[in-house]
């Protein structure tokens, strides 16, 4: 275990004279608006992996293993473990290399775990049992510190065999161009508050008018602000249940509130705020709502067109081992048709312009045919 600043330092030095370095975390995220961060993994090689004791250490010197170019770190699934360490560090990555993502264009599954890979790697099954232990507790046990080692103890198998893949199908540009997305600045900026209503996972809302759309839009975007304020979770503050029985009820005073099913705490501590959203939302242009009833011919006709896209893509990801995710999502992909074959152009840039989107615009504009590749195969343009 790596717990005082002088091991820290001297671990660090070692990774900067390292081309290749493995990084993971392991945190804990049930009452605070960001994960709390318990442990840092490091691997130099299989017999050369340490754990450091992040709830005890300023991690600021591990910055300089992220911020410098000549030293590749290794992580999967990276997103979120890159912004937990930006947020200790205060370095963002300048040389990553996501083991997930490349998996992806390699014939393997974009969302494979790591455990999948590791086994798909050297053959070896990797435990599960402390994915949800207390990593901020000490001392960590025997068999928590063996467990954070092991995900960074195969980390270089998994890496080596996905660089012989990538090479031998001629993809090796293709990973520098998405790993490149990692050094993107945006990515460790916070997210757009009037966007959190999308993380709202509870029926009704389609059911909502315009007005009342835009006052839960409001809503969200407050809660989101006052439990980033107060490191609480979202449903601390209140549940996404209350967020939409507000956005309906639209309380206007104080008197409103008080017949609303909030508690006396909460009027008294959010009720200003809450006041303030839903007034907001109540003078801002109403938003879309969803068509209700039987689709008309166009529905029916752009629903028909989204599935021709969707049969071109599948087909060409099959044969090709890629993963359609990391091409285009469902709803990415349903944007670009409705867009037509301007949109394609725009979005489907680099490798994945000269893989699907070219031929995708041309089938958008009705010159490129789709066919069954065989009495069994896939659907081929």
């Amino acid at each position: 275990m790596i717990d005082t600043p002088d091991a820290l330092d001297a671990l660090v030095d070692r990774c900067l004279a390292a081309e290749v370095v493995m990084l993971d975390t392991e945190f804990v995220w049930e009452r605070t608006f960001v994960p709390a961060l318990g442990v840092v993994q490091v691997g130099l090689g299989p017999d050369d992996v340490h754990v450091i004791d992040a709830a005890a250490l300023d991690l600021a010197p591990l910055g300089r293993v992220l911020d410098d170019p000549g030293t590749q770190v290794v992580l999967h699934d990276a997103t979120q473990d890159l912004q937990i360490l930006a947020r200790a560090t205060g370095a963002r990555p300048r040389n990553v290399f996501d083991t997930q993502r490349v998996a992806g264009l390699v014939g393997l599954s974009g969302s494979s775990s790591l455990q999948d890979l590791v086994e798909w790697a050297t053959g070896i099954h990797l435990e599960n049992g402390e994915t949800r232990t207390d990593w901020l507790r000490r001392p960590l046990s025997d068999k928590q510190v063996e467990y954070a080692l092991d995900d960074v103890r195969y980390m270089p198998a998994v890496r080596d065999k996905l660089l012989a893949e990538a090479a031998a199908r001629g993809r090796m540009d293709w990973i520098a161009e998405e790993m490149a997305r990692y050094e993107d600045a945006a990515l460790f900026e916070p997210a757009d508050e009037m966007d959190a209503v999308n993380r709202l996972k509870i029926a009704g809302i389609g059911r909502l008018s315009g007005r009342a759309r835009s006052v839960l839009r409001h809503l969200a975007a407050w809660r989101e602000r006052e439990a980033r304020d107060l490191d609480r979770t979202r449903r601390m503050v209140l549940p996404d249940e209350g967020i939409l029985d507000l956005a309906v009820r639209a309380p206007t005073s104080d008197d409103d509130l008080a017949r609303t099913p909030l508690t006396d705490k909460q009027r008294a501590r959010f009720g200003a705020g809450i006041l303030a959203a839903v007034q907001a939302g109540l003078d801002a242009e109403p938003e879309a709502t969803e068509r209700r009833g039987r689709p008309g011919p166009e529905d029916e006709r752009d629903a028909a067109r989204l599935l021709v896209a969707q049969a071109f893509l599948a087909g060409r990801c099959a044969s090709e081992g890629v993963d359609p995710s990391l091409v285009a999502p469902k709803a990415v992909l349903k944007d670009l048709v409705d867009g037509g074959a301007e949109a394609v152009a725009e979005a489907l840039t680099g490798w994945r312009a000269a893989f699907v989107g070219d031929d995708l615009a041309s089938l958008l504009r009705g010159d490129l045919a789709l066919r069954l590749d065989g009495p069994d195969g896939w659907p081929a343009a």
